[in-house]
């Protein structure tokens, strides 16, 4: 129901925001790239600790390109985003994804397992199936969409976990 409800008011506000912009100039819509976002079919796999993975689909409805560059939960000390990459023997390694995820205007990226996902990193309580888990999505425009999704059971894509601690970039974690 929270979720419908947010759905609603985040299509509403965008579609205010792209009449404003209607009318006011011929520009593009320049608004908060969070505002042109519609996260669907979200869910986060169960574990008792350590990390789990989010997945779904995420939709830019907007004219131009969003960039999610990390996120927040209080159920995690950390949100990042992972991609799945295979080395030269064909094993899948899982590592965080350089520079964010890019959805162009008007496409739809989806989360899936063996390939891009949110990563909560440092678990602070078990996840367990049927429960929720809260997530803030944060922009490269600094602008920030809630999701909620449900946890349940599954396995996991087989991958190993190879962290990147040599990161040469701003990973735009901001503490406060």
């Amino acid at each position: 129901m929270k979720n419908t409800i947010f759905r609603t008011i985040t299509a509403l506000t965008v579609s205010g925001a792209l009449l404003t912009s209607a009318c006011s100039s011929s520009e593009p819509p320049s608004g908060p790239m969070a505002g042109a976002v519609w996260v669907s079919d979200q869910w986060a796999n169960a574990a008792d600790a350590g990390m789990a993975a989010v997945f779904g689909s995420i939709a830019n409805t907007g004219a131009r390109e969003v960039r999610i560059v990390g996120g927040s939960s209080p159920q995690a000390g950390t949100v990042e985003i992972h991609e799945v990459v295979a080395d030269g023997s064909g094993a899948k390694t899982m590592r965080q994804k350089d520079g964010g995820l890019t959805i162009p205007a008007g496409e739809t990226r989806e989360l899936i397992p063996g390939g891009d996902h949110l990563m909560l990193m440092d678990l602070t309580e078990p996840l367990l199936p049927g429960a929720d888990v809260e997530v803030t999505l944060r922009f490269g425009d600094g602008s920030t969409l809630p999701v909620t999704a449900q946890v349940r059971d599954f396995a996991g894509g087989n991958e190993e976990y190879a962290p990147d601690v040599h990161h040469d970039h701003d990973d735009g974690h901001h503490h406060g």
